[in-house]
């Protein structure tokens, strides 16, 4: 696949056709400044809300087009969900996506919400990974971000992983020279390794507890594994769930993947399990 503007329609409708969850309600709002949807299942967690960011390499994918492969999410974790559209490259570049994930996560504290949670695929698991770093460094007590949950996250810019060439003819997905386009549209000139960009080079010390999953046949492989290890080494709580023959956020399939519903199933569990404790 290719990551450019004209490739939006194409991305959105694969994406939407993610089956709903019956159920959960869907309403457009603005949180925090920043446009986007709320996905709300029946008997929520109390004072709960997930913060979920979208994939597309930062230059594809809308808050619409995610609000079914959302709500999978939300309904399992019995959390209300909020999908924040926030700005895409080339229109707009780094820092724009991180300033938007910022100010909606502030957006939700400020309404009340004492227990929330992180969760994105793809370019949007890298975001939420990066706003889990900035946010835990600026809360004073980290009694508000209690987790993260990601799949197939991009957390490397610079691709220097080994699984980009290991893994090249397994992943019918994502190459080397189309994630490469993407980060330069997403970045421009500046560095590669910047750690609100790429939150491998950040620093990972004292963040809540991270779970992620990730295909075994997909090129980004090796950023869900380098990121458990370095949360590891900082003394950190990390889960990485490795799917044997999966590829790119495979989770999103769920109508025809047992192991997508499997999947689907873990992340609510474990979203839930830490929303419940820190709710008030």
């Amino acid at each position: 696949m290719e990551f450019g503007p004209d490739a939006r329609p194409v991305f959105d409708h694969i994406i939407a056709m993610t089956p709903a969850t019956p159920d959960v309600s869907y309403k457009a709002v603005t949180v925090g400044g920043v446009p986007g949807w709320w996905c709300s299942p029946p008997n929520t967690i109390e004072g709960a809300a997930i913060l979920y960011l979208h994939g597309g390499a930062y230059v594809l994918g809308s808050a619409s087009a995610y609000r079914n492969f959302a709500g999978q999410i939300a309904v399992r974790a019995k959390a209300a969900t909020f999908i924040p559209d926030y700005r895409v490259a080339p229109e707009h570049q780094f820092p724009g996506a991180v300033d938007d994930a910022l100010a909606a996560f502030r957006g939700l504290s400020g309404a009340g919400y004492s227990s929330l949670a992180l969760a994105g695929d793809s370019a949007g698991g890298g975001l939420a990974l990066s706003l889990l770093s900035i946010a835990t460094a600026r809360s004073k007590d980290g009694s508000v971000l209690r987790l993260a949950a990601v799949m197939s996250p991009w957390i490397d810019l610079a691709l220097t992983g080994d699984s980009i060439k290991a893994r090249a003819d397994a992943d019918p997905l994502l190459t080397r020279d189309a994630l490469q386009k993407a980060a330069k549209l997403y970045l421009g000139e500046q560095y590669l390794h910047n750690p609100q960009a790429s939150p491998l080079y950040g620093n990972l010390a004292g963040l809540p507890p991270v779970l992620l999953h990730v295909g075994e046949d997909e090129i980004l492989f090796d950023d869900s594994c380098r990121f458990a290890e370095r949360i590891d080494s900082a003394g950190g709580t990390a889960r990485i769930d490795v799917w044997q023959g999966m590829v790119h956020v495979f989770p999103s399939n769920v109508e025809l993947l047992q192991a997508a519903r499997e999947a689907l199933d873990d992340i609510g569990e474990f979203l839930h399990s830490h929303l419940g404790r820190g709710s008030t």
